[in-house]
């Protein structure tokens, strides 16, 4: 027969997370699909990781309205969730004269668009926040309601608390067609079996054209943006800047900008590469380049030596250029979050509650009588004090084992993001959580201890062991034998 659901969310990227996440605050019974071993496994976790405040987005659109609520959205939910944000602000400079008018014109539409605080500072008071600047700065606008955060952290969090809500989450579960029924919901078929539900709603990412044309829906495509990037080193962030440094936008990107991340990191990028395919995510000796001469532009010293790892994301553009949420003007009951390229990080929780409201009203269904607001505890080593430490080694000794030096992780926070409630299947699966391997030596030391505890916690043999996506095996049997 089969499952059941009220609503199937297909894509477990952020904003298929949050809006999980609402829904299952809702009488309804919620159902995930997500087609990789693990959740954020594609826009979401390669993107700058920027709040962004709101002032990008032409008045009006859906990209303006909901960056400034989910932004709201995001200081309520910070406690709430336990969420990696922190709120420094940002700074869009200019270095001629037309660049100053840019951003003029960026307050202007910032301030019709409910963006509060905003400031146009001179050369000398943004380099007294960010003293690494060029000297060529002449001008920037300050947005202090803008932030840095984790993404991955944020849809871990938005999945947690859907699944302590009663929701379910399946992973390895790629979506291969969808019948709608007429008017009487939808027949999802999926590689762990069908799904028969009320509502679908489409939050597939690069992917989403693709999955509203299974459901006979063709009204809109995307088409991908790759947009690569450097990560340095946490030594190098005193060279470079401690919040976010964007140039003055372009007609089809925010620009290059350097920014901190809430590790202690810093990172340069993205450019914006039209391309035809939706999973070549390969950095290029050109988009180097390209990426840091335009960094170089905000901050003429960068640290090259101090750089760690490049990365490439990939953007779902729409061909509205616009975020396309709400119900399927063509397909009752089927509910897209499309082309939710930047500020779509932003806009997730709003694009959410938007979604959850009207599916609510459509199916007629109540808040839960109760609801769980936040998620399970996860204890940070290294964060605790000596006296905190000792407690939590005395009550399991794997938290005095230290796995990954670069991060101080240890064993016992290995095993508890593999237990979680939407836990680790993979090496980085495991990083995203709680960064064994994302220091200096880039898992060169921690790796295969993690797949060790991986192959142990999860009851499988070494050589089903994944590094990150579906087909990303790590070893073969010995003697030929194949992978069982």
């Amino acid at each position: 027969m089969g499952r059941q659901a009220d609503v199937v969310v297909i894509g477990g990227g952020i904003t298929g997370t949050a809006t999980l996440a609402a829904l299952a605050r809702l009488d309804l019974s919620c159902v995930l699909t997500e087609k990789e071993p693990d959740i954020a496994a594609g826009t979401t976790k390669a993107n700058s990781a920027v709040l962004h405040a709101g002032f990008d987005a032409p008045t009006g659109s859906m990209k303006a309205k909901m960056n400034v609520e989910g932004n709201r959205l995001y200081h309520e939910l910070q406690d709430e969730l336990g969420l990696d944000i922190q709120w420094t602000g940002s700074l869009v400079c200019a270095t001629t004269e037309e660049e100053k008018a840019q951003i003029e014109e960026l307050k202007a539409r910032g301030e019709a668009n409910g963006v509060p605080g905003m400031e146009i500072w001179d050369g000398d008071k943004a380099r007294a926040k960010e003293p690494n600047l060029s000297a060529a700065v002449c001008s920037a606008l300050w947005a202090p309601t803008a932030g840095i955060c984790w993404p991955f952290g944020m849809a871990e969090a938005f999945a947690e608390n859907a699944l302590e809500n009663g929701a379910e989450i399946l992973r390895d579960c790629e979506v291969t067609g969808i019948r709608a029924e007429d008017g009487q919901g939808f027949t999802i078929e999926t590689t762990q079996g069908t799904i028969r539900a009320r509502f679908v709603v489409n939050a597939a990412g690069v992917f989403a054209d693709k999955v509203a044309a299974m459901a006979g829906d063709t009204s809109f495509s995307i088409h991908p943006r790759k947009g690569e990037y450097i990560l340095f080193d946490k030594t190098a962030q005193d060279k470079m800047v401690r919040g976010i440094v964007f140039p003055a936008p372009t007609q089809t990107t925010k620009g290059i900008l350097v920014c901190a991340t809430t590790h202690g990191n810093t990172f340069v990028g993205p450019n914006a590469q039209e391309q035809d395919s939706r999973d070549d995510t390969a950095v290029t000796t050109a988009g180097m380049d390209e990426i840091i001469a335009g960094a170089k532009k905000l901050v003429p010293e960068l640290p090259m030596g101090a750089s760690i790892t490049e990365f490439a994301g990939i953007r779902a553009v729409s061909d509205t250029n616009d975020f396309i949420v709400g119900e399927s003007k063509t397909v009752k009951g089927l509910y897209h979050a499309a082309g939710i390229q930047s500020p779509g990080l932003t806009s997730a929780p709003a694009i959410a509650r938007l979604l959850a409201e009207e599916i609510a009203k459509a199916a007629g269904a109540k808040a839960k009588a109760k609801v769980v607001k936040g998620r399970p505890a996860q204890p940070i080593f290294r964060e605790l004090s000596a006296e905190e430490q000792a407690a939590l080694i005395k009550k399991d000794a794997r938290y005095g084992r230290i796995i990954c030096r670069c991060e101080t992780i240890t064993e016992g926070e290995i095993v508890d993001a593999i237990k979680r409630p939407c836990g680790a299947r993979t090496v980085d699966g495991v990083k995203r959580r709680i960064r064994a391997g994302m220091g200096r030596c880039q898992g060169g030391f921690c790796g295969p201890r993690v797949i060790e505890i991986l192959s142990r916690e999860l009851g499988i043999p070494v050589p089903k062991v994944r590094k990150d996506g579906a087909d990303s095996y790590m070893y073969e049997e010995k003697l030929g034998g194949g992978r069982k």
